[in-house]
């Protein structure tokens, strides 16, 4: 995978069904995403920062590299991504997908990749 330029704000870079802010402090954010069935948060990885994902409604399925997995979370369930590992998050299934994502310690970023 090639890296792209790493962006402070990457809500251009995709499209969700809602896209909420609930805390944002020095070094720390927590954000809630919306995904229809067929949306994703592309391929991507952080600098600094480790990525915990938190499914409120719905089924997650989440791509990983370095190494290679694929992780399938359910309401209550939790995962951890750790800086600069790649990740793609997808919708695993049929009815909108809620979910929380805290970010930090450290400096946010967004490193798009795109596959070779």
């Amino acid at each position: 995978m090639k890296q792209g330029q790493p962006v402070r704000d990457a809500s251009h870079l995709y499209d969700v069904e809602r896209r909420a802010e609930h805390a944002t402090r020095p070094g720390f954010r927590i954000t809630e995403l919306q995904l229809s069935p067929t949306q994703k948060v592309p391929w991507h990885t952080h600098s600094n920062i480790s990525d915990t994902f938190y499914v409120l409604e719905g089924q997650m399925r989440l791509f990983l590299q370095e190494p290679k997995e694929d992780v399938h979370l359910k309401p209550g369930e939790v995962y951890v991504v750790r800086p600069t590992r790649p990740h793609l998050v997808t919708n695993g299934g049929t009815t909108s997908l809620t979910f929380l994502v805290l970010q930090g310690v450290g400096e946010y970023d967004f490193v798009p990749l795109a596959s070779r």
